[in-house]
């Protein structure tokens, strides 16, 4: 059982709102769901999903663990990067799932790698070794854990912001500044549950960009830097800044270059190795829609910058 709870800084929300907004990870039918099952107690009290907050209020939340996936190693081709006894860097490609959940039971890229390794049990049977996600359609460098040794300290490393992560964007329109950091909140949305947005009372969320080239003023290529790391960040906060990812089919506008989804690339990793403490670090193309799109694009506007 997974116990979290949080004190309410918010009056007059319904409580299965209010506890889905609180948290990334729970829909509002889930959070209805646990109420009813008197999972969810508001000041120790069993309470209604359409029960009223009070700031000050302290919501108590027992989830109950998940039930274990039948996950089968399947023999898919990885693009490895790296390996050694602890650690493994893949370079996912565009169209693959991280781990299986509902929807995308298997062909996962952790289906992958236990038919090619062992990897660690931290995350139990639902996401073994994984210690951080990229979305289905960004392609990029990950790190996952072979021991629960290694999967510690790199999740350590993700929470003291020591560890390294770049990535390139297409983004819409003309970024004029050439440096920026985004220092806004995300949370789920309000009106949109399948969405992630800038919120009031969201989770800290820092971006760093720093534009690489400019098309024409309608497309921009920025590096970006994660400082956290939110569900949909760098999608989420380009959008904020009027600037959507070319392609992103949640954030971005119809009107838009084709592609395999946003046009996002991991593209540089870097960290400590859990037991020998040396500093790796790892860089690889982006594919190759995404480059052939640059090429197209510095066709079209050559003498732009």
């Amino acid at each position: 059982m997974q116990n979290r709870e949080f004190e309410v800084t918010r009056k007059n929300e319904r409580l299965d709102k209010l506890v889905a907004d609180h948290y990334e990870d729970l829909s509002r039918s889930r959070a209805n769901e646990l109420i009813k099952e008197h999972l969810i107690l508001v000041n120790e009290k069993k309470e209604k999903p359409k029960y009223k907050s009070k700031i000050g209020d302290l919501i108590q939340i027992a989830i109950p663990e998940p039930k274990p996936l039948d996950l089968t190693p399947q023999d898919i081709p990885l693009d490895i990067v790296y390996e050694d006894d602890q650690v493994i860097v893949v370079n996912k490609p565009q169209g693959m799932v991280v781990h299986p959940a509902p929807g995308h039971p298997d062909h996962t890229l952790v289906n992958a790698l236990l038919y090619h390794t062992k990897l660690s049990s931290i995350n139990g049977t639902v996401r073994p070794g994984i210690v951080h996600r990229i979305d289905k359609d960004t392609s990029g460098l990950l790190m996952v854990a072979k021991t629960d040794v290694a999967h510690k300290s790199l999740s350590k490393q993700l929470k003291e912001k020591t560890n390294r992560r770049k990535y390139l964007a297409l983004v819409h329109g003309n970024i004029k500044e050439s440096y920026g950091i985004i220092d806004a909140p995300i949370g789920r949305s309000t009106k949109d549950r399948k969405k992630q947005a800038v919120i009031t009372g969201g989770r800290p969320a820092i971006t760093h960009f720093h534009v690489l080239e400019r098309f024409g003023g309608k497309y921009t290529l920025v590096e970006c830097q994660l400082e956290t790391g939110r569900t949909h960040q760098i999608r989420v906060h380009m959008k904020y800044i009027d600037h959507p990812l070319v392609g992103d089919p949640l954030y971005g506008p119809k009107k838009t270059i084709k592609g395999n989804g946003q046009f996002l690339h991991a593209a540089e990793l870097g960290f400590k190795h859990p037991t020998t403490g040396e500093e790796l670090d790892f860089k690889v193309p982006a594919p190759s829609i995404f480059l052939k799109t640059i090429d197209q694009l510095r066709k079209e506007y050559p003498d732009v910058e």
